[in-house]
């Protein structure tokens, strides 16, 4: 069995927030502000951490984004880490991941997300249980066959060095845990979600998470640069804040990276890093056929094998 190294899932995850920050940085122009955070142990052991969160907001580009690092460990497993593994509740733990959402203003520029992360439980016998996850996924306001294609064959390149097996699973996963059951439609067209790897063993699973994440710029950048500077007006803009709408619904009521932040007493700003800027609801409404927006629930809100 391989060694089980949380510090060097660390210092990787460090590495890839300074690098995507970087990224994003040279397509808006203005820079991120950076704001390093320690907390000390909470009520009950539980909570204590630091983290850098990056932030963007009214850039050129990005309305809003952030790219959160975390390391939080506790003396109690939280329940939602435990649902799935009452043998673990009780156990300390420590948890660490990358995390982010980039929301531009041009409602022609996909929204994206992606999430890298690893937990790890602490057993009274000294033995450490670990799993890693993650992924990334793209929510267009306005479809572009060729961008949802490129954004899922670069997904799926990040795991062709791996099991065969673990694209279609990993873009399935991710079809099933974006997707809205109170409104019946996916948040957007997907991308890789997987959560619980832990198997063969520590080193093979980090790979994956490295080449997860390492793809992340490769994915959005291009489509951020093509899109950005299209032009648009208020109906464009008017559908991209109703559909922000079931991006904030799906992160406070359905995530489980949101709810476990929540439960384990985490940090409240770094946690609601993904919310956009402004949003907008409507009662029961629906776009006309023919339309634009009517074409993104037609052609992109479905199940796809895009790549």
């Amino acid at each position: 069995m391989s060694n089980v190294d949380p510090s060097a899932v660390k210092t990787y995850l460090l590495d890839l927030q300074d690098r995507i920050v970087k990224g994003l940085e040279a397509i808006d122009g203005k820079t991120f502000l950076r704001d390093k955070w320690t907390r000390a142990t909470g009520s009950g052991g539980i909570g204590k951490g630091e983290g850098i969160s990056c932030i963007i907001e009214e850039g050129n580009v990005l309305e809003r984004g952030g790219v959160a690092f975390s390391h939080v460990q506790g003396d109690k497993m939280p329940a939602s880490a435990t649902a799935h593994r009452p043998e673990l509740a009780g156990c300390s733990w420590e948890a660490m991941g990358v995390s982010l959402v980039m929301h531009p203003r041009n409602p022609y520029a996909p929204t994206s997300h992606a999430n890298v992360r690893m937990f790890m439980a602490h057993k009274p016998d000294g033995d450490k249980v670990f799993w890693f996850g993650g992924g990334m996924d793209l929510t267009p306001y306005y479809g572009f066959e060729e961008d949802a294609r490129y954004f899922h064959q670069v997904c799926k390149d990040s795991l062709a060095p791996f099991d065969p097996a673990l694209h279609a699973r990993f873009k399935k996963w991710c079809d099933e845990y974006f997707f809205l059951k109170h409104r019946n439609e996916p948040r957007g067209v997907g991308g890789i979600f997987f959560d619980d790897l832990n198997t063969p063993d520590f080193d093979t699973c980090f790979a994956v998470q490295r080449s997860v994440g390492d793809h992340y710029l490769k994915a959005y950048a291009p489509l951020l640069e093509k899109r950005k500077d299209m032009p648009y007006g208020e109906r464009e803009r008017d559908f991209q804040l109703y559909r922000r709408g079931r991006y904030v619904e799906f992160n406070l009521v359905i995530d489980r990276g949101t709810i476990f932040g929540l439960q384990s007493n985490g940090r409240t700003e770094s946690i609601l890093l993904s919310m956009p800027p402004l949003v907008k609801w409507r009662y029961d409404w629906h776009p006309e056929k023919g339309t634009p927006e009517a074409e993104l629930y037609e052609k992109f809100l479905v199940s796809r094998d895009w790549a």
